[in-house]
């Protein structure tokens, strides 16, 4: 005699439709559509009585005859005007926005021709361009050699998505074939061809090279022109480190002079390749919806995310308990596995809706007053709540977005680790993140905060955090460090 824990394909069922995302949920209620013809859509204004799909016709007929009727009231109209008047009315020939040649010229470029083996859908169908095929089309329409087209092609490759021109030009030339003997100076003057091409800066070697090929295409009658062009020629270093005051020696400028150049500088793109470079977009599609009613915060789903289902009635009919032949029996099964589907379907509701209950009850303080109300929350805290695993909940809150009045958040924004305060109470990370990225914001741009002092201001509102954690935390929010945040004035 033994107890031992059975995984049924139900339970399997409804643990992978709990952790799949509404984008791949969506995508397998397609597939279970069309696997089990016991299953259907409800689309709004359906009902679940099972008449005789026969009646359809009975219901379109009145449409059809409206339209009869119309017809014939515009027939009856028209016959009771004069001859004269009904041609008068029509003209002899119908204005036309576009002529037949030219949708069948429009429609016929866009599809390959018969000879035609390399033409690929894609290309021609794609929503984005790549840095690579925007600096092949420039290059078709410049004039050049064959020799010297090869040459750009090859540069082009070597050009990586930020617009940098990874390979040294010593490489890229002995990669050539020896026959063709290319030498050094014909690659460094294709490459400026090339570093003429759209976006401006692309094509560099270097930092300094990529912002100086920018300021010259700007207008010579640009304000510090001059002195922008030899500040990243040969003081990029220092302009990096921002040491201001030896910029200000050996430039020989004034602190407001050197200000309106590193202004110039700063309006630069160090990444040109970056405006080019497409990228898939990503569809967040919200599974919960919160939304404040008086003093009342309300959690529903997202109806329009998750289609609803049920079984098909009249096929549902056709299923007879006594008879086991072979299509009642596939039959039954089919329905068997709809329902479970369904079921399951359901159970993903209904705990994705206790979760989402209890984030909201225990985060009204954010969605009142922002991230520096957020409350410490942990996994075994709702768990506990709705009387789940916690690795039920993790699967809940993966992948599963929150529509609030402040924004789209995951399920798992809301949960973070607490830290103590002076007062023996807890203060979240999420809210910490948001101190720090306020102190931030309005410290004096001369003089930034260091981690010591952002972890003493911390410590002046009672909450103690060490400045490596301090660090940590702003490390993950993209802040730099104090020594890289000094600004002139």
């Amino acid at each position: 005699m033994g107890q031992q824990l059975t995984m049924t394909p139900q339970l399997q069922q409804a643990i992978r439709l709990l952790q799949l995302s509404t984008l791949d949920l969506q995508q397998e209620i397609q597939e279970a559509l069309e696997s089990n013809p016991m299953l259907e859509r409800q689309e709004d204004g359906d009902d679940f009585d099972n008449s005789d799909p026969m009646a359809d016709n009975a219901e379109n007929k009145p449409a059809a005859e409206v339209q009869d009727n119309s017809f014939q009231e515009s027939t009856s109209s028209a016959e009771t005007l004069e001859d004269g008047e009904w041609n008068e009315r029509i003209p002899n020939e119908l204005p036309v926005d576009t002529a037949w040649e030219d949708i069948y010229q429009t429609s016929a470029s866009s599809l390959p021709s018969n000879d035609d083996d390399e033409w690929d859908f894609t290309t021609r169908t794609s929503a984005g361009e790549s840095l690579q095929s925007h600096l092949l089309w420039q290059l078709n329409l410049a004039p050049m050699s064959d020799t010297d087209r090869l040459i750009a092609v090859t540069l082009i490759d070597s050009i990586n998505g930020q617009g940098y021109l990874e390979d040294t030009l010593e490489e890229i030339c002995a990669g050539f074939d020896p026959e063709l003997d290319i030498e050094l100076d014909e690659v460094e003057a294709v490459l400026h061809r090339i570093q003429q091409f759209e976006p401006a800066g692309v094509g560099a070697r270097t930092l300094g090279e990529c912002l100086l090929l920018q300021l010259r295409q700007l207008p010579a009658s640009t304000p510090w022109m001059g002195e922008a062009q030899r500040l990243v020629t040969d003081f990029i270093d220092l302009l990096g480190s921002r040491d201001y005051s030896q910029l200000m020696r050996r430039m020989k400028l004034k602190e407001d002079e050197l200000r309106q150049v590193i202004e110039l500088v700063q309006s630069l793109n160090p990444r040109p390749g970056s405006q080019i470079e497409s990228s898939e977009p990503e569809y967040v599609v919200p599974d919960v919806i919160v939304r404040k009613d008086s003093d009342r915060w309300l959690v529903e789903l997202n109806q329009e995310a998750i289609p609803r289902l049920r079984v098909n009635p009249q096929y549902a009919g056709f299923v007879r308990r006594a008879d086991t032949s072979a299509d009642n029996t596939f039959m039954r099964n089919q329905l068997q596995e709809a329902r479970w589907f369904i079921k399951s379907l359901q159970s993903r509701n209904e705990t994705l809706m206790k979760v989402a209950t209890q984030i909201v009850e225990h985060q009204r303080g954010f969605l009142d007053h922002g991230d520096e109300a957020m409350k410490p929350l942990v996994l075994h805290d709702i768990a506990e709540a709705v009387g789940m695993h916690e690795s039920t909940i993790s699967r809940v809150t993966t992948q599963k977005y929150m529509h609030t009045p402040r924004g789209i958040y995951e399920l798992k924004y809301f949960f973070s680790s607490h830290v103590s305060t002076a007062e023996g109470g807890e203060c979240s990370s999420t809210a910490i993140r948001a101190i720090i990225k306020k102190l931030v914001a309005a410290e004096n741009q001369k003089k930034p905060l260091s981690d010591s002092k952002i972890a003493g201001l911390l410590e002046a509102q009672g909450i103690q955090v060490a400045r490596r954690t301090v660090a940590k935390y702003r490390e993950s929010l993209g802040i730099a460090p104090s020594s890289e945040r000094k600004r002139l004035m």
